[in-house]
């Protein structure tokens, strides 16, 4: 057996509903476009550039400035994006308002992040691989550690949050194994409803976490070897790009 990829949203997947993850991990199957995804693509695509600009400059209207640019690049490398966003301006405007939200939240003038888009990994075990990118680490003056994840949705209800947050102590738990530094802050920046989500993970939190992967990863090499995969419907499954080919809805 080949070693097994986890990534946070590959354990999402798989948690929320076994088939998904193989029609996604497995079969590698197309999806249809997400305009949702498209449009954080394309708000992670500015702010990952205005942080390149002069620290004078980092602005809000750097950022709109940016936004149609970069549209334009995710329009030519996905030339099907054009029959599906039908008013450009609309568009344009719903993601400037994001970009307002990030600049209500945060001031990029005042830091410069150590890393963007960073890819983290380890060798969860011999047979795992664990491994994300993050959206934006910060290593203070001081060696403390901010790890940032921006999201284009609104922050979860209380009872959601550790889920939310999930994703953020993965991360934390492989900088911690490949530097032996525990992050100080994990920070989810939600743009569609300007807050934040914080939290101050301990070495607990991220054993725990880690119990949980290696769990997870069980459970799918036993799916892989019995070549059984459960449904587990829910509302989610009318965003399912994979319902019309899911067992649980044909028999």
């Amino acid at each position: 057996m080949s070693k097994i990829r986890l990534s946070p949203s590959r354990v999402n997947d798989f948690s929320n509903c076994p088939q998904l993850y193989k029609y996604r991990a497995i079969d590698q199957l197309p999806e249809k476009i997400s305009l949702d995804a498209e449009r954080g693509t394309l708000v992670h695509s500015v702010l990952e550039d205005l942080f390149d600009a002069p620290v004078p400059d980092r602005t809000l209207q750097t950022a709109v400035d940016i936004l149609p640019l970069r549209w334009r690049e995710q329009l030519d490398a996905k030339t099907e994006l054009e029959s599906l966003v039908t008013d450009s301006k609309e568009w344009l405007d719903r993601a400037e308002a994001l970009l307002q939200n990030y600049f209500d939240l945060e001031e990029p003038n005042s830091f410069e992040p150590t890393h963007r888009e960073l890819h983290l990994e380890m060798e969860l075990n011999d047979d795992v691989y664990l491994h994300g990118y993050v959206d934006r680490l910060d290593i203070a003056s001081s060696g403390e550690v901010r790890i940032v994840d921006y999201k284009t949705g609104k922050a979860p209800k209380p009872a959601w949050e550790e889920k939310a947050l999930f994703q953020l102590r993965v991360y934390a738990l492989i900088y911690w194994r490949t530097t032996g530094v525990i992050p100080r802050l994990l920070q989810l920046i939600y743009l569609g409803s300007g807050q934040l989500l914080r939290n101050s993970p301990s070495e607990t939190d991220l054993i725990s976490t880690e119990k949980i992967l290696l769990r997870i990863s069980e459970e799918i090499e036993a799916a892989m070897n019995e070549n059984k995969w459960t449904p587990r419907p829910s509302r989610l499954c009318d965003w399912c790009s994979f319902k019309s080919i899911c067992p649980a809805f044909n028999d």
